[in-house]
């Protein structure tokens, strides 16, 4: 049987809480998307409302997404688009009421109005492909791409790690051990871009095939979690001077 439109919702946000990923917090800002927070919006460019704002917010910085559009299978098909193949879809609700007419105490005939909810998939449009070009929406440049440091690029160049670009957030993630980051361009100053690489890359360390270390975290904001975090923030404190 399927699950409850419900319970798939509140299991989605009970697992963002126990990660740590709070959605109506989000998306990440790293400066250059402060003020520029959207509601997720149709094909059609009419904004989603209630908690399709969290589910899609969340799914958003899960996956990295930057464009706010969202669309149905369906929808992206009569545009001329397509799915990207194994692309997998995010929950979507829709409520409303229905009424039903229905025999009363009295013998008369009375309206109740009935609650429902029913769910649906809809896909981030960097999930498809062929979609007209005003869809694919890009950070606008907040510093010069040629104002990287030269030897600040060394040295995290040559650690040999597995650094990504896109996106609108940085983490390291163990399961691919890769560093992923948003665009350079995208940071307030080559200076920040530089300090929130060197905390992720301090994370980097922990892999077993490096510095093998693990402080027993179970749950975000345990004890385990904020001593890694501690460990990363000092890791970006000492590189400092390689920027600066």
């Amino acid at each position: 049987m399927k699950a409850d439109v419900h319970q798939k919702v509140t299991d989605k946000i009970v697992a963002d809480l126990e990660k740590g990923e709070l959605s109506w917090l989000k998306p990440w800002s790293s400066g250059n998307l402060e003020g520029r927070i959207t509601k997720p919006l149709r094909h059609n460019g009419l904004p989603y409302n209630g908690i399709n704002i969290l589910m899609l917010w969340g799914a958003s910085v899960e996956a990295g997404y930057l464009s706010p559009y969202w669309m149905t299978f369906r929808q992206a098909k009569e545009l001329g688009a397509f799915v990207k193949k194994g692309e997998r879809g995010n929950l979507v609700v829709y409520a409303n009421t229905i009424t039903k007419t229905e025999e009363g105490e009295n013998g008369q005939d009375e309206e109740r109005k009935i609650p429902f909810m029913k769910g649906y998939s809809v896909f981030n449009v960097e999930q498809i492909e062929g979609l007209p070009e005003h869809y694919y929406t890009k950070p606008d440049p907040v510093i010069d791409p040629a104002s990287r440091i030269e030897h600040a690029e060394g040295f995290f160049t040559a650690t040999r790690a597995d650094i990504r670009h896109g996106g609108n957030s940085a983490h390291y993630s163990g399961g691919s051990d890769h560093v992923q980051m948003p665009a350079f361009e995208t940071f307030r100053s080559p200076e920040a871009y530089y300090a929130t690489l060197a905390h992720e890359l301090t994370h980097w360390t922990k892999h077993k095939t490096r510095l093998d270390r693990d402080f027993g975290r179970k749950r975000w904001g345990d004890e385990g979690y904020a001593r890694e975090e501690l460990v990363a923030e000092l890791g970006a404190a000492s590189s400092a001077p390689i920027w600066n």
